[in-house]
């Protein structure tokens, strides 16, 4: 009927936001804010001693370099990925995909005794590797390996959806311009894929801070050596000790926010001057 108002298939925005934002905080704030209310329970030098301790920090240190290079790999080679899926057609390339989700679907704990398994001195690929003198099992190259295979969906199925909705005619007349093949992919495709490359590095960064099954097997356990920073915080939970756990958890949790922080940042200004130009 004309002039009449079209009805959403949803209910009004009053009791979607507001179903929104209780689900929200059921399922993300009130969690969060638990950590935060259990570490109040320490004093400020009792909290600074735990989440400064030389055991901590070296915790900190694995986790973090090993989560970043791993989401740095898989930004590089989750790209050519989804450009092999989308670019190209292949026998088996259904199969392909499929095996891109299966760390999506596999518990990480057989992840994480199925690489053990490959890469300890005695397993197929470690076997081949120890004569030259390259151990990946129990060191922190063994944990970089591991949030690899679990990091790479993110990256993967964040570019992917873009490369498909990318426009061949653009490239087509940057080729009939005279650009080469490498100037049409930095200038033409390149900047399209910055803002789905950054969100993917981030959630496999974020993917990595977290991950315990499929590291905890893999990296040995060694204090000060190959101890990632969860299993630090499970090691805390099983003494009782539940202010230091929490305590070390807020840390993590308020360097993954200002991760994010940055990465939207970036994500901003690098849309902001695709805008201008």
């Amino acid at each position: 009927m004309k002039g009449s108002k079209a009805r959403s298939v949803l209910p009004g925005f009053g009791l979607s936001l507001g179903f929104t934002v209780f689900y929200l905080c059921i399922l993300v704030l009130i969690p969060l804010a638990g950590i935060v209310v259990k570490t109040t329970g320490l004093t400020w030098d009792q909290f600074w001693q735990t989440v400064t301790s030389q055991r901590v920090l070296a915790s900190y240190k694995i986790s973090f370099f090993t989560s970043f290079f791993a989401a740095l790999i898989n930004l590089v080679f989750g790209l050519i990925v989804a450009w092999v899926l989308v670019r190209y057609k292949f026998p088996g390339k259904k199969l392909v995909d499929a095996l891109v989700d299966l760390p999506f679907a596999l518990p990480t704990a057989v992840a994480g005794v199925a690489l053990t398994a490959i890469y300890a001195p005695n397993g197929w690929v470690g076997s081949l590797l120890e004569p030259l003198g390259v151990k990946v099992a129990f060191t922190p190259l063994g944990i970089t390996i591991a949030l690899i295979f679990i990091g790479l969906p993110f990256v993967v199925r964040t570019v992917q959806p873009v490369l498909q909705d990318l426009e061949k005619e653009t490239e087509e007349a940057a080729v009939m311009l005279g650009a080469y093949r490498w100037r049409t992919f930095r200038r033409v495709i390149l900047p399209e894929l910055i803002p789905p490359l950054l969100t993917g590095f981030a959630l496999a960064f974020a993917r990595g801070l977290g991950e315990y099954g499929s590291v905890v097997f893999i990296s040995g356990n060694m204090p000060m050596k190959t101890e990632i920073t969860p299993l630090l915080i499970m090691t805390k939970l099983e003494q009782y000790d539940y202010s230091g756990a929490t305590a070390i958890a807020l840390m993590m949790l308020l360097a993954s926010f200002a991760m994010l922080l940055l990465i939207n940042y970036i994500q901003w200004r690098s849309n902001r001057r695709a805008v201008t130009e």
